[in-house]
This record gives structure tokens, sequence and C-alpha cells, in this order.
């Protein structure tokens, strides 16, 4: 069978695709099945480990993701005991994360995830290759209508799980803030 260029090309483009959602797919099963954590949650945990002390925007930039999505992904592992924020000594209104002891103890034993590898080798590529695969996968997005708004963290929700109203009978829920919970930060 013979394809012509921009046949063979798209056939490449959408391969290569499919590659990569398979790789980040196979890497947040086993990110959740070996430490309980999403694959986006390990991700931002594994950076939090090598760069201890980040504000929000510079994680946000440490994982090429918007701050917003990383705030949310933030919030989990707070709630979860994994991370803390506490200010900055220099400034007492810029907050930093840090790796809580149990966010410590499962750095150590956890896998790198694949969006570890990815932020990395976009990072290498030469600014030429960078620059055509930012505009290529733009157009693509907005093509199909993708391009409205920040993304969330691959396989993540991004809705803040601090609004997020916890199911259950009403027994369960707290009589003196319904629909929210303190986070162990706050307790």
């Amino acid at each position: 069978m013979h394809l012509d260029r921009a046949t063979r090309d798209g056939f490449q483009a959408v391969e290569a695709l499919r590659q990569l959602v398979r790789l980040l797919h196979d890497s947040a099963r086993m990110a959740q099945g070996r430490t309980g954590i999403s694959g986006a949650q390990l991700f931002v945990l594994r950076v939090l480990a090598a760069h201890p002390g980040l504000s929000i925007n510079d994680l946000a930039e440490r994982t090429m993701t918007h701050q917003s999505s990383v705030s949310v992904v933030v919030s989990r592992l707070v709630s979860s005991g994994l991370a803390a924020r506490a200010p900055s000594a220099d400034d007492r209104r810029r907050q930093l994360v840090r790796l809580s002891a149990r966010g410590t103890a499962l750095y150590r034993r956890s896998p790198p995830v694949a969006q570890e590898r990815i932020v990395d080798a976009v990072r290498k590529l030469s600014p030429a290759r960078r620059q055509g695969l930012a505009d290529g996968l733009r157009a693509l997005a907005a093509a199909l209508g993708a391009s409205r708004g920040g993304a969330s963290m691959f396989f993540e929700d991004d809705k803040d799980p601090a609004q997020t109203v916890q199911a259950g009978p009403p027994r369960q829920r707290s009589a003196s803030a319904p629909g929210r919970r303190k986070s162990k930060a706050h307790a």
C-alpha cells in the first residue's frame, strides 16, 4: 500500500498520539496501583521531593502545567497528608509546598512516571522543534474545540477537592460546616 506524504504524516501523527496516551495511561495506572495516588499526584510529589519548598507558580513551571491545575493536585496531596503548605520566610504572603514525612516515605518507594519523561524530553528538544510541536498541538486542539481554558494534569480531575461536596449519608457530614471538610493542615 502506497500512501502520499500528507496521508503518511497524518497517520504517523495519530499513531504517535496513541503511543503517548498509552504511555500516560499505563504510567497512571501503575502509579495508582503501586502508591494509591494518581499519576499526576505522584508527578507533583516527585518534583517536590527533588525541589523542596516550591511555590505553586514554581511548581507549575517545573511541571509545565497551568497554575490552577497544579494547585488542585497540591490540595489533594495536602488533604491526604503527603504535603503541607507554609508561608515563605522571605514573604509571608507566599505559600511554599513541601512534602510531609509520609510524602517523603512514599516518594522513596515510588516509581518514576511518564510525565517526568515527557517534560524532560520536551525541554531537550531544540527551540525550533519545541515551537513546531507546540504550534501543531495547539492547532490540533483548536480544530477539536479543546483549546478553551486550561487543562487539568493528565488523568486528573481538575475540580478543587476543597470545594467538592462529599456524598454520603447526612450523619457523616459535619453539622458545623455542611459540604465542607477541613483539611488536615487546618485541623
